[in-house]
């Protein structure tokens, strides 16, 4: 008891403060919100000011959202786009997680396949439409081989970069206490790894939501992309803003979700964190 008097008294001489002050890095939450509503806000003001043909603003496209949103022919839309958005994003997952633990462990895999897979991730992916209309035509065959490609190279890119980054060290205290190849694997290099894994996760569902598009405006022009053409043929610019507004969200909430995936199976990295 006397020991804790004296901490108080040696405490109240140097006159600390007791409250922290204010920092906005305490209050991000608040932060993202206040910004979000700003820039709706300065959009309101300066969209009204500018002819509709050109911009539309947050009450129009809100308006236009109820208008359509519960129309059959926009739900058929929709669920087509989504329908072929994650089956060539799941295929894209597989193939490019696969291939680049492959290329990132093996030297004699990344010497086969480097000089395809850098020349494939440099190629545009719209110049390789017509090539892939004539392979799988119009239908939905060719727009999943779009969204499959556009979603394939940045997860595999990534993940051949975090199996080239996994310390040597770690992989040496493996197989000294005996641990086969699978073990490495699972144990060490697929865990060091992760987190580029899910980096590359991020970037391919943005690509593959910018594949989706491509595929249905430049093939068979139906889902979203015809949506899209549509709405700016006839310079519904509010009603235009409806689909891009959307894909953004999911964008937005695919990202999101495979970041908290990335904090739950990787918390240590969090503690690594500088900032």
């Amino acid at each position: 008891m006397a020991l804790n008097t004296l901490e108080q008294q040696a405490l109240a001489e140097l006159d600390l403060p007791t409250r922290r002050p204010f920092c906005l890095a305490d209050h991000l939450g608040a932060v993202r919100a206040v910004s979000v509503v700003f820039i709706i806000a300065l959009w309101e003001i300066f969209g009204r000011q500018v002819n509709p043909l050109f911009l539309s603003y947050p009450s129009a496209i809100g308006r236009a959202f109820l208008q359509i949103v519960t129309t059959a022919e926009f739900q058929r839309a929709a669920l087509g786009s989504l329908q072929v958005f994650a089956i060539g994003l799941l295929a894209a997952l597989a193939l490019g997680i696969a291939v680049g633990l492959l290329m990132g462990r093996y030297r004699l895999v990344e010497y086969l396949l480097d000089p395809y897979v850098y020349a494939l991730d440099a190629t545009p992916r719209i110049a390789l439409i017509p090539l892939l209309l004539l392979w799988f035509g119009l239908g939905i065959s060719s727009k999943i081989a779009i969204v499959f490609l556009s979603g394939l190279f940045p997860v595999l890119m990534n993940t051949f970069s975090g199996v080239r980054t996994v310390s040597a060290q770690l992989v040496e205290v493996g197989r000294a206490y005996g641990a086969g190849e699978r073990k490495l694997f699972t144990k060490i290099i697929l865990p060091a790894s992760l987190p580029f894994i899910m980096a590359g996760i991020r970037l391919a569902v943005g690509r593959a939501l910018i594949g989706i598009i491509t595929a249905e405006m430049f093939t068979a022009v139906t889902g979203m992309g015809a949506l899209l053409v549509r709405y700016s043929s006839a310079l519904a610019t509010d009603k235009f803003f409806v689909p891009v507004i959307l894909l953004a969200l999911l964008g937005v909430v695919l990202s999101n979700s495979v970041e908290r995936l990335q904090r739950r199976l990787a918390p240590w990295k969090e503690t690594e964190r500088a900032l």
